[in-house]
């Protein structure tokens, strides 16, 4: 922030103020809040006094007494934005990015975005964060939850270089306190409260303002950059079965960092079949030797005699543009390339869902994603944006460097349902029944969600689903909790108890509070 034009501390926005509609909701359309005010602060000290004045004043309207807290908007549940919510602490303009010489570490701001990690970072240090491809993401929470991207299989997980954070907590008398914890704190309860946000979800114990990162990786030089599709038109069951299984296959078979095959990134993007096309974007980095035969190698298992012809990608598919005229890999200096990726989307509406995988799909994953892609079931159903979108995971993200929050270190790939449509569409409840049959009948056999065991591992918490806690949705023997956090989670619990006695941040799968 240039000093000769200071933001002030912290600014009040009320709903007759013009910016209101825009700051009472998120990227997500379907959650739209009306909260008392929304305050921006733009320094810590600002969010001290906000959060101060939030939690000791009555609530005007008692339906409406959560105070929330907003980094760059991307919650894909109501947790930020939701009727019940009463003022909303957006901490979006704190996105300074620096080297402190104090901490030995570079600092980001909470409110900073994956794009300032990478535009402005990058550029001054050489050094990035293995984080998410959607520049729009706020730090904040990306990290709070693990975050990770292309370069995870290469460098890990976001969290695995955090090295302390800054958080604004609500002590019992409903005062608030500034506490910076760092990894070799002699606290011990600060250094649980670094580590519960090595995974433990963002808005959880207080209001993050600041993350220190040591050791951070050097991003590739270069990057050799894919995307192509197959036609749905040209796939059978059993094609598409071979598309998929070799797919994870490779993964499966390709789990070492120090190998070019095991950097190397991926997203197959399985669409509805009114899309017309499945798609698959990769990329490896260039300056590996043998970087090429790896990428030749996964192209020829996933992309050869067995599968449809594939074409070069000219849409995007989900949250992700096309990388244009790369259909044979392109090379590309890392930032341009990450720029090419860093498509947020059209601000829709959208429902999400996760899963884990610790080895490939079995048939009865692979029948049912057939089916319910619009093959067997939801024939009439149409929907570009709806898909299953199936990243590479592990290589490097199951060798951590140390203990973390997240649970989920030895998975080969991450699932992402996704599926969007624009605000007032009358087909909505439509949309959202896709999402749930598919993921519902893609699990069956393990009660209707990637259920803890020898081939599905839970659920990335970044990516919140509110049907986790519903019977109707999960009817298996692991609570949402135990999905997100599997045995971290009564630990989560007591740093929950330690930082927010009061319940002050919560939300419909936010870390309970322990019973007495």
């Amino acid at each position: 922030m240039d000093d000769a034009f200071p933001l002030p501390p912290v600014t009040t926005v009320r709903p007759d103020d013009k910016r209101y509609p825009s700051l009472s909701r998120g990227f997500n359309q379907r959650w739209i809040a009306e909260p008392e005010y929304v305050r921006m602060a733009a320094t810590p000290a600002g969010v001290v006094r906000a959060l101060t004045e939030a939690v000791n004043q009555p609530a005007a309207d008692p339906a409406r007494r959560r105070v929330t807290v907003r980094s760059g908007g991307h919650c894909y549940e109501d947790f930020v934005c939701g009727p019940d919510v009463r003022v909303i602490l957006d901490i979006s303009p704190m996105c300074g990015v620096a080297y402190d010489p104090g901490m030995e570490a570079y600092r980001i701001d909470a409110g900073a975005t994956n794009w300032h990690g990478y535009s402005h970072l990058y550029p001054l240090s050489g050094r990035a964060l293995p984080g998410g491809s959607c520049y729009s993401v706020g730090i904040g929470g990306h990290v709070a939850g693990g975050g990770f991207g292309l370069l995870s299989r290469q460098s890990g997980l976001t969290v695995d270089y955090l090295y302390a954070v800054e958080v604004a907590v609500v002590t019992g008398r409903r005062t608030v306190e500034l506490v910076t914890a760092s990894r070799d704190d002699p606290d011990p309860d600060r250094r649980e409260l670094l580590w519960a946000h090595t995974g433990g979800g963002g808005g959880n114990f207080g209001v993050v303002t600041r993350f220190w990162f040591r050791d951070l990786p050097e991003p590739p030089r270069r990057v050799l950059i894919t995307g192509r599709v197959w036609k749905w038109a040209d796939f059978d069951r059993a094609s598409f079965a071979r598309l998929v299984t070799a797919y994870g296959t490779w993964f499966a078979a390709h789990q070492d960092p120090s190998t070019p095959a095991g950097k190397l990134f991926a997203m197959l993007k399985l669409t509805h079949r009114s899309n017309g096309e499945i798609g698959l974007l990769a990329q490896i980095d260039a300056d590996v030797p043998g970087a090429k035969e790896a990428m030749d190698d996964f192209l020829g298992a996933v992309d050869g005699k067995d599968v449809p012809t594939s074409a070069a990608m000219t849409a995007g598919m989900g949250e992700h543009g096309p990388v244009a005229e790369a259909k044979t890999p392109r090379l590309m200096p890392w930032l341009t390339a990450t720029q090419a990726l860093n498509a947020s989307g059209e601000n829709r509406c959208g429902k999400y869902k996760s899963a884990y995988l610790r080895k490939p799909f079995t048939d009865q994953h692979l029948n049912a994603m057939w089916d319910y892609l619009g093959n067997e079931r939801y024939t009439e159903y149409v929907n570009k944006e709806a898909l299953i979108q199936v990243d590479s995971y592990g290589s490097a993200i199951n060798r951590p460097p140390r203990e973390t929050a997240v649970p989920q270190r030895d998975s080969i790939l991450k699932m992402q349902y996704q599926v969007y449509w624009t605000a007032g569409d009358p087909k909505e409840a439509e949309h959202i029944a896709w999402i749930r049959d598919t993921y519902k009948n893609t699990f069956a056999t393990t009660g209707g969600v990637p259920a803890i065991g020898d081939v599905t591992d839970g659920c990335y918490i970044n990516y919140p689903d509110a049907d986790l806690s519903d019977p109707a949705w999960n009817t298996s023997a692991d609570r949402w909790s135990k999905l997100y956090y599997k045995d971290s989670y009564s630990r989560l619990q007591r740093v929950k108890n330690r930082w927010d006695p009061l319940n002050v941040f919560r939300h419909r799968q936010s870390v309970e509070l322990p019973e007495a």
